[in-house]
């Protein structure tokens, strides 16, 4: 549903652009009827607002936050797109072909456009969310006054969609949500089973530093699920938590303490040098693309293309692409065959592709439909996925974050087949250590240490 509703975002703001130009051509001018240039610089637009816009959270879920904040961040990208656009029309020497007034004119009707379309969405789904649709369900670990104040601010704001499902009462000698018929628990794993077979997505610890040792218990217990966990401390205690990962919910400071390790703002500038980096590669490496095809076609029968299910961020699944390196051949169900070497599944041309990950470069179009990152945890098949979250301690938080085509685990060596568990352990470690120490340096290091070792590994077959 998420995804059919971010393609249906994306499709009305191509037209919301498109529109906002036509219109805006139409009140004292013409120019898009008399001449192909404009045409082309309003598509430009087009493109690049579909490139920038989920950089700036345009397309991510508003449930709880201001409209004053939506408008604002999609006025900020709009104008972003305008002003790259001019940028681009003054290195072109064009930038004396643009009307000033069509510009300022189709600038404000599209963002208005933009702004109201979002509005308008937001307006219907705070009603849905009222008449008890599209709702996100919460447990609460508190006492029994934390937990009814909370659970009171919820029913207050019935438009963000929250709902109370489950409580923790840390004092079983004093009540808890009497009033409000939500099933109260007195023990972290009565209340683990009850989220995990109601479906239940966050998990808010109402609780005060020096519950340090409940804090643990809940996060151990909810280590393999894809659970966020925010811990909302007492007001008086944020500054110690200066530079963290503090967000507001409802107007309550939380902490997340199981969640993306990256900031909002590290977020957009790796969201922003993914789509361009991707743009860059695919328009620089097309030549390269349309050979490996036709080699790949030409090698054995079937597709060019590889497409296989893997989990990107928050365990959602996508569909990931690359070279055929294989022929075709038949994998028992539930059951998936790493290759090995001197694999007889593997053609000529497939071996060296693999051999100089050459096969992965489609992968640049699953981030440019947003799947993937350039620099991330490698993602694995699901059924890989089944089998190491239960073994691999920490294995599930690789998902936190969108998974990559190159990543630190595999400039140190860690790539290929995973044919012991503690190969998979010390891959998981190096995926959690880039988690804790990101940054754009190391990106462009791992980048870089791609390009040079990357067209040829020993563990590579």
């Amino acid at each position: 549903m998420r995804r059919f509703q971010d393609l249906l975002a994306r499709f009305f703001d191509v037209a919301f652009v498109l529109a906002g130009a036509a219109v805006a051509s139409q009140i004292r001018f013409d120019y898009l009827a008399q001449s192909g240039f404009y045409w082309t610089l309003v598509m430009f637009s087009a493109a690049f607002a579909l490139a920038i816009f989920p950089a700036f959270g345009v397309y991510e879920s508003w449930r709880g936050r201001s409209k004053l904040a939506l408008a604002g961040q999609v006025s900020l990208a709009w104008l972003i797109v305008q002003a790259t656009a001019l940028i681009l029309m003054y290195s072109l020497h064009r930038i004396d072909f643009v009307s000033r007034l069509w510009f300022s004119y189709w600038t404000a009707m599209t963002g208005g456009l933009l702004i109201s379309y979002r509005l308008i969405t937001h307006a219907v789904l705070a009603s849905a969310r009222v008449a008890g649709m599209n709702l996100h369900q919460v447990a609460i670990v508190g006492s029994g006054s934390q937990c009814d104040a909370i659970i009171r601010r919820i029913h207050a704001a019935p438009t963000t969609g929250f709902r109370a499902a489950a409580v923790l009462n840390t004092r079983p000698d004093t009540s808890a949500s009497t009033q409000s018929r939500v099933p109260v628990f007195s023990e972290v794993d009565a209340l683990a089973d009850y989220v995990r077979s109601n479906d239940v997505h966050e998990i808010w610890l109402m609780l005060s530093l020096a519950e340090e040792p409940l804090i643990s218990a809940l996060v151990n217990a909810f280590r393999d699920d894809l659970v966020n966990i925010r811990f909302m401390p007492d007001v008086r205690s944020i500054a110690l938590f200066e530079g963290s990962g503090l967000i507001e919910v409802l107007g309550v400071p939380a902490i997340n303490l199981v969640a993306s390790p990256l900031s909002a703002s590290s977020m957009l500038k790796k969201e922003i040098f993914d789509r361009l980096f991707a743009l860059v590669a695919l328009a620089a490496l097309a030549p390269v693309l349309l050979g490996i095809a036709v080699a790949v076609k030409l090698s054995s029968r079937g597709p060019v293309f590889f497409k296989q299910k893997r989990k990107g961020a928050d365990g959602r699944v996508f569909t990931i692409y690359k070279f055929r390196s294989m022929r075709l051949h038949t994998e028992e169900k539930g059951m998936l065959r790493q290759a090995t070497r001197n694999d007889p599944r593997v053609t000529r041309v497939g071996a060296f592709l693999r051999r100089t990950s050459l096969d992965e470069l489609p992968q640049f179009f699953n981030v440019l439909l947003g799947d993937m990152s350039v620099v991330g945890p490698r993602p694995h098949a699901l059924e890989h996925d089944d089998l190491y979250q239960k073994v691999v301690a920490g294995y599930i938080n690789r998902y936190r974050i969108k998974p990559g085509i190159t990543g630190w685990a595999q400039i140190n060596g860690f790539r290929g087949e995973t044919d012991r568990l503690e190969k998979m352990e010390r891959r998981v470690e190096h995926d959690l250590y880039y988690l804790g120490h990101w940054s754009f340096a190391l990106d462009m290091r791992i980048i870089g240490a791609t390009i040079v070792a990357g067209l040829g590994h020993r563990n590579a077959y």
